[in-house]
């Protein structure tokens, strides 16, 4: 489809014919020879004397190239424009941040599967959570993986086959054996830091209480509450445990508390599963859509017709003068 960009040029179509009926001829004083039989010599020559007979006369050639030259100029002024068709752009406008639990407690084999057979913490984890993720398509997930140190293990991306596929490739006591809770939720809070994105949502994963943190969750969990981060945790431990194989749920329901959100408990793989397709449910992808239309300049083809046609015209012109001289 084609657009002009500015059709209001097109109201200076009539400039030609306003600057000639409206505005005065362009008159000069010449030199000129004046002869005492000049009626004789006209009637010799079969012409008529008229006022203005210098003014050279334009031909139907001239006029016609004039007339299609200004044409073609106000076109390109009006700004042709070819419209595709219109194109869609998605982009996340939520931040999702998973903070899994990988201390040594995660290695325990006392999590039932789909299946009812005992398998460990971690890989019932990695299992929920990989599907959690990819059927997260629109938002920006990152990982954070934490033991005795919280890392990153994937920075915030809409790639979510590499975020599945980093949080596959991770095993229990790759950050230390113990539990820094407080620190994941401020590496989380550090990663947030460099977002745009307002929509920003936590979940906490976790089997243990905090051991080692610098900074207590309760803290982090104000600090993150400050910077409008939502927190979700998790408790997938044995809340009958003893020291750090203990799951401290008071500790994770005050976390989530602080940070506007809410506090689960998972026994098993199953009940896992449930609780993100809880959270999916109540936080469904978030979206901001873009649409446009892509425009292609046609500018250069009124312009270059212009040009060319003027070119030819005075080929023309040139050509007839060779001819009535050679003549």
């Amino acid at each position: 489809m084609i657009e002009f960009a500015t059709p209001l040029a097109f109201l200076l179509a009539p400039l030609p014919l306003v600057i000639r009926y409206v505005l005065p001829a362009h008159q000069e004083t010449v030199s000129a020879l004046r002869l005492p039989f000049f009626r004789r010599l006209a009637h010799a020559a079969d012409v008529a004397p008229r006022a203005g007979a210098v003014v050279f006369r334009r031909t139907m050639l001239q006029n016609g190239a004039a007339i299609l030259i200004w044409g073609l100029l106000v076109s390109a002024l009006a700004g042709p424009e070819r419209v595709g068709e219109p194109i869609v752009q998605e982009k996340a406008a939520r931040d999702v941040m998973l903070a899994i639990d990988i201390s040594g407690s995660m290695d325990q084999r006392d999590f039932r599967s789909a299946q009812g057979e005992p398998t460990q913490r971690l890989d019932a984890v990695k299992r929920v959570v990989g599907d959690f993720v990819s059927a997260r398509d629109g938002d920006r997930i990152a990982l954070i993986v934490f033991g005795t140190k919280a890392f990153v293990q994937a920075p915030f991306t809409e790639d979510l086959g590499s975020v599945r596929a980093l949080l596959e490739q991770t095993e229990v006591g790759m950050a230390g054996p113990h539990t820094a809770l407080g620190d994941a939720i401020g590496l989380a809070i550090k990663t947030f830091q460099s977002s745009t994105i307002e929509d920003r949502l936590l979940i906490v994963l976790s089997d243990g209480a905090d051991t080692g943190s610098r900074m207590t969750p309760i803290n982090a969990a104000a600090i993150a509450a400050g910077e409008s981060i939502e927190i979700i945790a998790i408790g997938v431990g044995d809340p009958d445990g003893s020291g750090e194989q203990r799951l401290d749920e008071r500790s994770l329901n005050d976390i989530a508390s602080t940070a506007g959100g809410a506090y689960y408990f998972a026994g098993d793989e199953t009940a896992l599963s449930d609780i993100y397709t809880r959270i999916d449910a109540q936080k469904p992808r978030a979206v901001e859509t873009t649409r446009y239309r892509p425009r292609e300049s046609l500018a250069h083809i009124p312009s270059g017709l212009a040009a060319g046609i003027a070119f030819l015209t005075l080929a023309v012109l040139y050509a007839s003068t060779l001819r009535r001289k050679t003549v």
